[in-house]
């Protein structure tokens, strides 16, 4: 079976990667270059396991994450489709079950917030870890040059995704340095991104919450 191991350390996979979140920087996007898609794998599979999904769902969701943002090396544009259809490319390519691919892919496939539905607990694992991932080290340069989205990326100085203990709901607690951007901001960014979380969660049985400074806005 084809192991997260193998994907992460595959040339060829870090190259396109790497080369995706180039194209990103030439449009000025924050990073979505190993640092991103690695904690998002990681998240998505924590998700899961202490959902008590079991092991090998597990690892399926953590190459989805890995795999998710390959999409850019195409264009932002529908990048979850492109990257869906690069990602069968790879992993059809390595002979891996065509009901894992088929798992991936739709994931992949699902996880922008423009087209997005959580169509199984992997892509909800996905969708989850990879909108949550907000946090000041993304963002590239100087903040003073950068729009808004790195203005609310640099705001964000801690970020904690929590499931509680009888797993009735997950909690992004940020925190936001609101000199560098008001709650208003994140909420005109990353509203969407809040919403399909929201789905995302009610797929995997939880309710997703917000708080943002101590309270609770979603």
């Amino acid at each position: 079976m084809i192991t997260f191991e193998q994907i992460k350390c595959d040339p060829a996979i870090r190259v396109y990667v790497k080369e995706a979140d180039a194209s990103l920087a030439a449009l000025g996007y924050t990073e979505h270059s190993f640092a991103h898609v690695t904690k998002v794998a990681e998240t998505a599979g924590c998700i899961l396991r202490t959902l008590g999904h079991d092991e090998r769902k597990v690892e399926l969701t953590k190459i989805a994450g890995f795999l998710h943002d390959i999409g850019n090396l195409v264009n932002r544009v529908d990048h979850s489709q492109s990257g869906a259809i690069i990602a069968f490319r790879i992993l059809d390519k390595m002979g891996m079950d065509p009901m894992e691919i088929s798992t991936i892919v739709a994931a992949i496939g699902n996880h922008d917030e423009g087209t997005g539905v959580p169509v199984s607990d992997v892509a909800a694992a996905l969708i989850i870890a990879d909108k949550s991932d907000v946090r000041r080290s993304r963002v590239r340069g100087k903040i003073e040059t950068g729009d808004i989205h790195d203005q609310v990326n640099y705001s964000v100085t801690s970020s904690e995704l929590k499931i509680n203990d009888d797993k009735s709901s997950i909690t992004l607690d940020l925190t936001i340095d609101t000199a560098f951007s008001s709650v208003m901001d994140y909420f005109e960014i990353f509203l969407g991104r809040m919403i399909l979380c929201r789905k995302a969660a009610d797929k995997l049985g939880m309710v997703f919450k917000l708080v943002i400074n101590g309270q609770q806005l979603l």
